[in-house]
């Protein structure tokens, strides 16, 4: 049993010395797939700058080109994104390089953490002129059914500079009612007001308010979005008053990690005018004017579609949604809505049976551009995905047709999945943290662990001689045993805290031994026959150890329940170091002991 335990253990900590290789991935964004053709243009481009990488390798709709170093690697990665240009994301990457053989079992290196390994940073900032943009949008809302449901006549009801509203009346006295009346809304200050009409602002409380749940709800659709991914241990943090820190270690795909979280993308269900779109030709030519309160959205081909202005229902409502194919092979996106959005639903297309209704895709990107404050300048696209006939009554479920690609269903589907952002979000920092720093750090551990381990083996081999021995041999079968379960257990990461734990665990692991070997020497002084004394040793010594390492477990377990990031790292090793520990110090010395002694007659130890 020992002996297979140990070789499972090494076979799994095997692909930890083959290390990774620096690589770049290329993926298509929205509008924009990876082909063969794409991987030819990449080749010639790679040729005609005399690079060659180890491999490329163009697999689930995208392309992992590896290389030899670190330089390679950035300039190779300056190239494509200059060749390819904004409709693919080029980011930088590593791969591993495990061998065939390996993989075939499900053998992968550990998971290293941000500090060891490196990764991707991302420092994002939320747009809060948009945010604001959209609270007073809503406040609008709100004041329209204020004054409706009141019966309160008002001729208009406008936003001015963005950050006020402007109420305007047919008379005084209608105005003095509704001034009234609003000064019943907490949310609202009155700034002015003339004869037929008064200026609004919302409160400086209810601003703030907003500002907060804009940060907080992005922070948390984030972590949602990083959850999607799959990755192990990631970081989603706010910091300061409108930024997030994302920090994703380990991460395989960096590529569609920045596609995903630097995407703000949401859907708008709009009603399509149909008296405006019959008129379309001559709007297009500008014999016509848009009628007031619609406006021209466009297909992805370019075919405009006029458009209410008033928005049905958002992504805000969106529970849930997933991808397939149609009966007719067709990508479609399954939508499911809240209880308020299924009864928004349910209300429009009773009223609206046989009649178009657009999904407009909204997205904002960034142009690259900055502003006078050195901020990026994001770009608002939108796109009509299909127009349709509400053939039946729905309300939570229903599905969203025309989509190009079964790639585009699957992107669009986790976007919603993982929630519509309030407020759109750009990447102020993208910062890859190098193997240069991690391998340093990863030097140090090393050495610190192999110190540790030399220390321990020594006074080990000085103290108890062949036992001592004994204890070395089950110390380097534990650290074996750590990197392999570290290795097969899917949520683990290794990180700077995490090489401390084995550390530490490395000095205690002798602990057992020295218990045991303390045991049997007293019972040898005592007058015990040398068998009789290894056997009383060890069971003697047994509860003492269980209770000391039990102890030190359940701390551990606090540590990973209670803890976040590093100290859930530090965690982990301590307590897969604890287990193996007790494992290798009584089994596997226990083992030696009998292989040396057992079944024969001895009348001195070498202890």
């Amino acid at each position: 049993m020992l002996v297979v335990v140990i070789c499972v253990g090494l076979l799994y900590a095997l692909p930890n010395i083959y290390g990774e290789d620096p690589a770049i991935q290329i993926s298509g964004s929205r509008g924009a797939e990876v082909t063969i053709a794409t991987q030819d243009k990449v080749k010639k481009l790679l040729d005609d700058n005399q690079i060659t990488p180890k491999s490329i390798l163009f697999e689930n709709s995208s392309i992992l080109i590896r290389v030899g170093d670190n330089d390679t690697q950035l300039k190779t990665k300056e190239l494509i994104a200059q060749m390819l240009g904004e409709n693919y994301i080029v980011a930088l990457n590593l791969a591993p390089a495990t061998p065939t053989w390996l993989s075939l079992i499900g053998a992968e290196p550990m998971k290293l953490g941000l500090d060891l390994r490196g990764g991707v940073h991302f420092l994002m900032e939320v747009d809060m002129s948009t945010a604001l943009s959209k609270l007073v949008d809503q406040s609008i809302e709100t004041l329209k059914n204020e004054l409706t449901n009141s019966k309160l006549n008002y001729s208009s009801v406008v936003k001015e500079n963005n950050s006020q509203i402007t109420l305007q009346f047919a008379n005084s006295d209608d105005r003095n009612k509704a001034l009234t009346k609003i000064k019943t809304l907490p949310d609202f200050t009155l700034v002015s007001q003339s004869n037929n009409a008064f200026v609004l602002a919302i409160s400086e409380q209810r601003l703030q308010q907003s500002k907060s749940d804009a940060v907080a709800q992005n922070t948390t659709i984030l972590r949602n979005r990083v959850n999607q991914l799959g990755v192990a241990e990631p970081i989603v943090q706010r910091q300061g008053s409108d930024r997030i820190v994302v920090e994703l270690p380990g991460i395989q795909d960096t590529a569609l990690a920045k596609q995903i979280l630097g995407a703000t993308a949401t859907l708008e269900f709009r009603q399509v005018n149909e008296d405006a779109s019959a008129n379309l030709p001559a709007i297009i030519s500008g014999q016509s004017r848009v009628p007031y309160g619609s406006e021209i959205k466009y297909t992805a081909t370019g075919r405009p579609v006029v458009l209410y202005k008033r928005v049905i229902l958002t992504g805000d409502h969106i529970t849930d949604s997933s991808f397939r194919t149609s009966d007719l092979a067709q990508p479609q996106v399954s939508i499911s809505l809240d209880g308020a959005g299924g009864k928004t639903m349910l209300d429009f297309t009773k009223k609206n049976l046989h009649k178009p209704m657009a999904t407009l895709f909204v997205e904002y990107k960034d142009t690259g551009k900055k502003d006078e404050n050195g901020k990026p300048i994001l770009e608002k696209r939108e796109e009509v995905i299909n127009v349709a006939t509400i053939q039946g009554i729905f309300s939570n479920q229903f599905q969203v047709t025309g989509i190009s690609s079964i790639d585009e269903a699957k992107n669009l589907s986790l976007l919603l999945r993982a929630g519509a952002l309030i407020a759109p979000i750009q990447i102020v920092e993208e910062r890859t943290v190098g193997p240069s720093m991690g391998q340093e750090n990863i030097t140090q551990g090393l050495e610190s662990c192999a110190w540790g381990l030399l220390i321990s083996v020594i006074f080990m081999l000085v103290v108890y001689r062949l036992f001592g021995l004994f204890a070395s041999l089950a110390l380097v079968a534990n650290l074996i045993l750590i990197v392999g379960v570290m290795s097969l257990l899917p949520g683990a990461t290794l990180s700077m805290p995490g090489i401390a734990g084995i550390v530490l665990t490395v000095g205690m692991a002798v602990d057992a031994n020295v218990l045991i070997n303390e045991r049997i020497k007293e019972e040898l002084s005592n007058g015990r026959g040398v068998q009789l004394a290894i056997s009383e040793g060890y069971q003697g010594a047994w509860s003492s150890i269980f209770d000391a390492n039990i102890t030190t477990l359940i701390t551990a377990i606090i540590l990973y329940v209670v803890g976040t990031g590093s100290i859930k790292g530090f965690a982990v090793t301590l307590a897969i170091g604890i287990v193996t520990s007790m494992f290798t110090s009584i089994v596997g010395t226990r083992a030696l002991a009998n292989l040396v002694y057992g079944g024969r007659r001895v009348n001195k130890l070498s202890i």
